[in-house]
């Protein structure tokens, strides 16, 4: 059985402005963020949470 390590994942949340959400998720994932969910505020507000891999010094 081979012992591999737990991937790592490092975590962005940024506001997702409702007139440009494709292009900004788009920008993001061409940067290797993975979206994992979009939360509303009471406001109607949107905010896009992002991970990716986080990269080790042994992966550089």
């Amino acid at each position: 059985m081979e012992n591999r390590a737990a991937q790592k994942w490092e975590y962005f949340i940024t506001p997702l402005p409702v007139h440009t959400p494709g292009a900004i998720l788009n920008n993001w994932g061409k940067q290797g963020w993975e979206l994992v969910q979009i939360v509303v505020n009471e406001q109607g507000g949107s905010a896009a949470y992002m991970k990716r891999p986080l990269e080790t010094e042994e992966q550089n």
